[in-house]
Order: structure tokens, then sequence, then C-alpha cells
């Protein structure tokens, strides 16, 4: 029996009605590759390699590696030891994909990923960032993480959890929460709820900024001190911004009153308020 290591994050899932319940949930077809991040002991992917067109599992531990590919045998499965983190995911999907299209059907369009994941909490939204950078490749996420992390990514404007976090995935992909897993259902049990949640990557963007990275700058800088005004904390960045114009002329001219903080803001309010900086700065 492999013990989990503590140093990783390690928490098995070993609850088959719970694991049954995510693979149903992707619901995997036999064109879909098939990326499952964080494999552990295997609980979902014999399951998804039974489903999938091809299955790619990467895992950092040595051990569990290992022992997956004693498992889960087949043309269709491939093993990787790595870690998550330093993978250029783009890459990888990239020759996955190439090996699933069919022999002799060189005009295939190369299908998209469907990332699937048991992620540990401590690296969870470093990980959701790089799979982020690498959406062109991807078509949707099925993640597994800490109850609270889902409550943030899915917050509406208001919420107590909306934050930088909720603007960021939701910029990019459609998030929706799928249902919550009890600590029981994993070996160790963690101290904490975890829960399921599903990230569409979007085709379309639903803001017409110039530039994704100034406008996610100005997110964060909103959302920098969450119990200040959107104005102070603009007010405070402004410098770093590199927005030559009055703060309050801007979020005039975005709609916005000066007053607000930036978790009532929706992505359309963040998006007319970073129009009306540009354009202020532009004249």
């Amino acid at each position: 029996m492999i013990k989990a290591k503590k140093s990783l994050g390690q928490n098995f899932l070993v609850d088959r009605r719970v694991a049954r319940r995510i693979v149903d949930a992707v619901s995997p077809q036999p064109r879909d590759l098939i990326i499952e991040i964080g494999p552990g002991r295997g609980a979902l992917t014999g399951l998804l390699a039974d489903r999938a067109g091809l299955l790619v599992a990467v895992e950092i531990d040595s051990r569990l590696a290992g022992e997956l590919r004693d498992k889960v045998t087949g043309e269709r499965v491939t093993i990787i030891e790595a870690d998550a983190l330093k993978i250029d995911w783009a890459e990888l999907i990239e020759r996955a994909a190439v090996a699933l299209q069919r022999p002799g059907n060189p005009d295939e369009s190369t299908p998209r990923a469907r990332v699937v994941a048991n992620l540990p909490y401590y690296i969870s939204t470093p990980i959701i960032e790089r799979l982020i950078e690498a959406r062109r490749s991807i078509m949707d996420m099925t993640l597994m993480l800490q109850s609270e992390v889902v409550d943030r990514i899915t917050s509406e404007p208001g919420g107590r959890q909306y934050g930088y976090l909720s603007v960021y995935v939701q910029l990019y992909c459609e998030a929706r929460k799928l249902f919550e897993v009890k600590p029981s259902a994993f070996r160790p049990a963690p101290k904490v709820r975890s829960a399921v949640v599903r990230l569409a990557v979007r085709d379309r963007l639903p803001i017409e900024a110039a530039d994704e990275a100034e406008f996610l700058r100005v997110v964060r800088v909103a959302f920098a001190q969450r119990r200040k005004t959107i104005s102070n904390n603009l007010k405070a960045a402004a410098s770093s911004l590199r927005f030559a114009c009055p703060i309050e002329a801007a979020l005039e001219r975005a709609g916005i009153a000066p007053t607000r903080r930036a978790e009532t803001l929706s992505l359309a309010e963040f998006d007319a308020l970073y129009d009306a900086l540009c354009v202020m700065r532009d004249a």
C-alpha cells in the first residue's frame, strides 16, 4: 500500500461512487483526448481510459506513476512522470492530439484536450493559471478543488468570495460548480470539503480589451485592498498602471461611482473602466 505524502498534498480518492460521478460528468467520447493531472492511485484513470480516445495521465510521484503503469495498460493510455507546474501544456497536448488523429485522415481537425484533475489544494490556483495560458489547446476542464476555491471561481459580483480569481477565470471560461465531495471520500481524509467544477473554455472573450494582460493588471489593482473603494485602490497604484489621467474622470466616463468596491463590479463594468482609462490616456 502506497502511503500519501504530505509534502505533495496527496489525498487519494477512494469512493467509487464519487469517481463514477466525476467520469459521468466528464462523459468522455471516443474522439476525446483526456489529460488527467494528479491521477494518484488511479480512481479515475481506468474509468476515463475505458471511454476516451486517448488518455494521458501526469503524475509527479514516481511510486504512483509506476503503480499506474502496471494497473492501467493499453495503447490508448500514456503515463507521464512530471511536475504539472513545469510542463509545457500546449506542446504536450499538441503531440498527444496528433497521436489521436485517425490514420489515413491527415486533414481531420486536431482535437482539443479535455482536462480532468484532482488537484492538491496548495497548487490548484497556479495550475489553473498554467492551463488557462494553454487554453487554445483545451476544450474544458473538470477539476476537483477545495470547495472554497470553487466558490471563489464561480462567485458572482457582490458575493463575499468574488475577487480577482473570479474575474480571471470567468474572463476565459464559463465556470459551473457541479457538486461537493465529503472528506470521507478520500484517504487520508482532508480537513476541508472538496467540490467539482467545470471550466468550459470560451471561444470568444466577453470583453473587447486590446491588451488582456493590462486589463488584468487593472482588475488586480482594483482588488488590492478589499475594504478600500475602487477609486482609492486605483489611485494608490496609478503610477504602476501608467494611465496618466484622473481616476475619478475615468470612473465617471465608465459610469462607475468612485465609492464602489471592486467586489461589486461585473466583468462588463471592469471592461468599461479599462476602456475609459485607455481612451483618456490616448486622448
